[in-house]
Parts: C-alpha cells; structure tokens; sequence
C-alpha cells in the first residue's frame, strides 16, 4: 500500500534537486504534488491547493520559511508543516516550534525518514480528527 495515496502535499524548495526528489519520492508514495520554488509562490500554492501537508525549506527566495509558516498555520484549515532545513541552530528550531511546526528535520535528510514524517503525521491527524 502506497502511504501518501489520497493525499495532497505542497513541496517548497529553492534547491531544483532537492525539489525534484522530494516530489518524486512523495509521488512514489502516491501522494499528489504541488511544488513551488520561493516563499510568496508557496503561500499562493497552499491557498489554491489546500494541501494536506507542507514540505517548507526554511531558506526561501521571496519569503522566509517562517513567514510561509505563519500564514500556512492561520489558514481556515492549516496543513501539517514539515520544516526541512540546513539551518542547524537550536534558535531557528525553537522558534520554529513556537510557531506550531510539526517537524522539523535538518538537511539532508533521507526520503524515507521524510516520507516516514509526514505519513506518520498525517495518519495522527487523521485520528484527531475523527
């Protein structure tokens, strides 16, 4: 069975190949992909979309992660937010977490461990919801 199946995931990566194999990985698992290259186009991308999870670079041309965080989190229905960084200060992770992150996990990180995150945490929020 294909973990992601029936999913909806926004990809936000200034990184052509990080972009690239994230959306590949995540279309391998089934799920259906938006990607999107800067901050202000991953804010549009998510409100068009509605997406079920957000992958988010923290690094993004445009807008910062964190100001993409924000908005994603104050939508009427908020996706789940991956934050994927190379930033390894405990500031940024904290701040990150304040602000309602579900994870985050620090470049680069394996495809399975992120596929592992964001389908754990999809199956969590489909349960609370319930």
């Amino acid at each position: 069975m294909l973990r992601l199946e029936n999913h909806k995931i926004l990809i936000v990566d200034d990184d052509p190949d990080i972009l690239e194999s994230f959306d590949l990985a995540m279309r391998a698992e089934g799920a259906t992909t938006i990607t999107s290259e800067d901050g202000t186009e991953a804010v549009s991308a998510a409100l068009k979309h509605n997406p079920d999870a957000v992958i988010l670079d923290m690094m993004l041309p445009k807008r910062s992660g964190f100001l993409v965080l924000e908005e994603l989190l104050s939508m009427e229905t908020p996706p789940i937010v991956v934050m994927v960084t190379a930033n390894e200060g405990k500031r940024h992770m904290a701040y990150a977490k304040t602000l309602g992150v579900a994870a985050y996990l620090i470049k680069p990180v394996g495809l399975d461990r992120l596929i592992d995150t964001v389908s754990c945490l999809l199956q969590e929020d489909k349960k609370n919801n319930e």
